[in-house]
Order: C-alpha cells, then structure tokens, then sequence
C-alpha cells in the first residue's frame, strides 16, 4: 500500500462512499386494484422490500396487520365494502393499536376527513401522497422516511387544510401576515422564497416563523424545522375538526 492509498485501495483526498442501501422493511398492501397493488409489489422489492401481505379491503389490512405488524402499511384510503373512506379510518385504527407501524396513505384524489384523528397525537410516521406520485423516485424515498419515523404529506394535500374555514382554535392567534406566511409554508416555499413572495427581509420570515411556533404550542428546535413545518399545517387541519 502506498503512502496515498488507504485500507481497501482507496486514494487519499478521492475517497468515496457509496450511495446509502435503504434498509429493507416489511411492508403492508392494501388496494382493492389488484394490478396497481401488484405493480407497487414489484416496486417496492426492486428496492429489496419484502410486502409480507397484500389485502383488497379495510378488515382484512388490519388482520393482516396485527398478524404481522409490519414496518409499514401502504393504505389505499378508498376500499370496499362502500369505496368511500374505509381505508383512511383503517389507518386510523392501525395507529391506535399498533403507534409504531408507519402509515402512508395513497389516494386518486386528496380527503382530509379522519386526518386529524389519524395524527392527533403524533405526526411522526404517517405520509399521505397522491398515487400519481408512486411513478417516479420520490414514492421510494418516501416510504423509508415514513418507516424512519418522518412525515410527508403531498402539497396539495397541505394546500387544501390551509384552503378551507381559518382562524379558529390555535389559528386564531395568528396575526393576517403570520397566516400568510403559513399558507407559503404549505405551499413548499423556503424561508427566503416566502421573503421574495411578501417583499420583506429573510429575518423579518423567521421571526414570523418563529412566532407561529410558539403561537401554536409546537415543539422547540430540538424537533427540526421541518417537523414542525408539518406540525403547523396539521394543527390547523385539527383545529378546523374541532
């Protein structure tokens, strides 16, 4: 070995690490549309997922559910017997009896109904993404975040809770420009973006930021940015269900 290489062969100064390999999950289907659940079967196991049951109604996904408790349940919202919102409220019962089973709901269209019961007491692990999404990268990376104990919502399920009746519970104490600043927040804006759209500094967003975390009672900064991003668009999907 010479003096420029490491252990393994590796130059020094050019060391480079490969890409992170996700770690596999033991994952839950649940779609009544056998082809599109086979399809997302086969996708989830190029990624080497292992989808330890794959269901096509609401009692047979939480059968399948406490008989396994899987990582992660991928929940079609709407399921038989009716093909309104079994799905979602299956999920809703999951969280309840199994908190550490990861949920990521998928759907045509965007429904909030049952949202606020389904994070009520925590955010963490649950993702809800349109299935046009489950086309490209993004659905994959989701789904470990997910099981990581992240959350993510699609955009336009964020914009739909900020789209309806405002200012009521925790909301109300939110100045007109801290509301403002919100709806930018869940439309996906950065900090200095939300800046650019109001025409104010980057400081006078953070502070405004910071105000609407405090005002809504969130977790302090050891939760992340991010998280608590999240967490304010859901306290006000929570407050409009009161």
């Amino acid at each position: 070995m010479t003096e420029h290489e490491l252990p393994g062969g590796s130059p020094r100064g050019g060391i480079t690490s490969a890409p992170p390999v996700p770690r596999p999950l033991r994952i839950v289907l649940a779609d009544d549309e056998r082809l599109f659940r086979a399809a997302l079967a086969a996708l989830l196991a190029s990624r080497g997922h292992e989808v330890i049951a794959q269901v096509g109604d609401a009692d047979a996904l939480r059968a399948a559910v406490a008989r396994t408790v899987p990582d992660l349940a991928v929940i079609d919202i709407r399921m038989p017997p009716t093909k309104r919102l079994e799905g979602l409220q299956a999920a809703v019962d999951i969280r309840q009896s199994h908190h550490g089973v990861g949920i990521l709901l998928l759907s045509q269209s965007v429904q909030v109904t049952h949202l606020a019961e389904l994070t009520a007491s925590d955010v963490r692990g649950v993702g809800y993404l349109l299935k046009e999404r489950v086309a490209d990268g993004h659905f994959l990376d989701t789904v470990g975040r997910i099981a990581d104990g992240e959350c993510e919502f699609d955009q336009e399920v964020l914009q739909l809770l900020l789209n309806g009746p405002r200012r009521r519970g925790g909301l109300a104490t939110l100045s007109r420009r801290e509301l403002d600043v919100l709806r930018l927040m869940a439309q996906g804006l950065t900090n200095p973006a939300i800046a650019e759209q109001l025409v104010v500094t980057v400081k006078t967003v953070e502070t405004h930021v910071g105000s609407i975390f405090r005002r809504l009672e969130l977790p302090d900064e050891s939760e992340g940015e991010y998280h608590r991003r999240v967490l304010a668009v859901l306290k006000y999907l929570q407050s409009r269900d009161s």
